[in-house]
């Protein structure tokens, strides 16, 4: 194995695995760079990355993947007579230090030595995906893992609805590793330079203009370049089209909000776009309540937020 160990992750408590995940790009990152990913977007990423957004909670399905990769692990040996050696700790690799590897184990292939094994469950509504190959976000895991470890190949086994078992080989491929580089570099450097990747639907998208940009500080009308005029069409079909087109509307809308920046008013061809702060008083009931009871309805708390509109010109 070519990769440096970083650290051992034996007992390792979650939140300090989860520290160490964001001192580069892993396997699992590998789909959400490339934007294949239908959970994460790159700039949701980049928010978790730069501690901007705490990575949120995996849920049920990654409980049970993680619960049930012994048993994939034992079965796989079961059916090949390939023993799996566990590896308890993160990887980097040395010629790019911030590709990151963290292997469910590895393995002997009887004709190219040392690959890597990873472990898989998956709903049985996903069959189809494993069918003639596997699915794209874990081909690009895997062949992170293989730009990492220098290994020519991997074995991956899946338990599918918890009672269809299979595995494959899959053999290194140059080309695609060479663009992974490529495209991790790229994303990296928007961590270091702490620059967020284009903006996109996302409300991670939306998070990070919010911070960005917390209130107006111009309120005179700023003409927004040509390029809002598309974004207006996009916006307009989506409110039009409902539900759906959720994401079309909010990526429009966030690409606005960019251009406005820190003017409230913006124009472009017959139409006036707005992202006015607006103040609010809020009771801050459950400090008033535990310090000062009997002033409740006294005590405000004043907050400031942005409204985001768009209108023909008078």
């Amino acid at each position: 194995m070519s990769a440096i160990v970083l650290t051992s992750t034996d007992g390792m408590p979650h939140e300090e695995w989860l520290k160490w995940r964001r001192k580069g790009i892993g396997g699992s990152d590998a789909s959400v760079v490339c934007g294949v990913n239908g959970y994460k977007s790159p700039m949701e990423l980049f928010m978790e990355k730069t501690g901007q957004q705490a990575q949120e909670d995996a849920g049920e399905a990654a409980y049970w993947g993680k619960t049930l990769e012994s048993v994939v692990r034992a079965e796989f040996t079961k059916r090949t007579g390939i023993s799996v050696v566990e590896v308890n700790k993160i990887l980097c690799s040395r010629e790019y230090p911030f590709m990151l590897a963290n292997l469910d184990g590895v393995c002997k292939h009887p004709a190219h030595g040392s690959c890597v094994f990873e472990a898989k469950t998956a709903n049985a509504f996903k069959s189809g995906e494993w069918e003639e190959t596997i699915p794209h976000e874990y081909m690009l895991q895997l062949q992170h893992y293989l730009s990492v470890t220098g290994y020519y190949g991997a074995y991956i086994a899946v338990l599918i609805g918890g009672n269809t078992f299979k595995w494959s080989f899959i053999e290194r491929d140059e080309e695609l590793i060479s663009k992974l580089i490529r495209w991790e570099s790229d994303f990296w450097e928007h961590i270091k330079t702490d620059i967020p990747p284009p903006l996109d639907g996302s409300e991670a998208s939306a998070i990070y203009l919010k911070k960005r940009y917390p209130i107006g500080t111009s309120q005179s009308k700023v003409c927004l370049p040509h390029a809002a005029l598309e974004l207006i069409r996009l916006y307009d079909e989506a409110c039009e089209k409902g539900d759906s087109y959720n994401d079309q509307k909010q990526r429009a809308e966030n690409l606005l909000k960019e251009m406005l920046g820190e003017h409230e008013v913006g124009v472009a061809g017959d139409r006036v776009i707005t992202w006015k702060t607006v103040n609010q008083e809020r009771i801050d009931g459950k400090t008033l309540k535990s310090e000062h009871p009997d002033l409740y309805k006294q005590y405000a708390n004043q907050t400031s937020y942005r409204r985001f509109n768009i209108k023909a010109a008078s």
